[in-house]
């Protein structure tokens, strides 16, 4: 392939050319070369690169997250990356633990709530109202 331009890149990654600018900021993207103008060109690797960065972020990893992932496919040291993805695997699970909690109190405060009358008998509004829902 020969070299492409920003736009392209953004084009075959399917992200904007300020998401490639903000990598690049970040510093987990760089340009192949730059022209004597100053333009950046990107080749095949930099696809990859992008592709794989915005994998990473739809599997729910932070930028600080896939910088070390990335930096790791170098070394190639697969035991890691499990560590890593495990630890994001527990992450998630935490917080499907909490979304679901926070499903059911609403669920209830729902339910409980009879859609009609004055504010103060609203159990919802009660339940806001105290320190701790439950």
């Amino acid at each position: 392939m020969d070299s492409i331009g920003i736009g392209q890149l953004a084009a075959r990654a399917g992200v904007s050319i300020d998401t490639v600018r903000y990598y690049e900021r970040s510093g987990l993207l760089a340009p192949q070369a730059r022209l004597p103008s100053g333009y950046r060109r990107y080749g095949e690797g930099q696809v990859s690169r992008l592709r794989f960065i915005r994998r990473a972020q739809d599997l729910g990893f932070s930028l600080k997250d896939i910088r070390e992932l990335l930096a790791l496919s170098k070394g190639r040291d697969v035991a890691r990356v499990k560590r890593v993805a495990e630890q994001k695997l527990a992450d998630v699970e935490e917080r499907l633990a909490a979304l679901n909690r926070v499903r059911d109190a609403l669920s209830t405060l729902v339910e409980s709530c009879p859609g009609h009358g004055r504010s103060a008998d609203c159990p919802i509004l009660a339940a806001l109202g105290e320190e701790r829902i439950q």
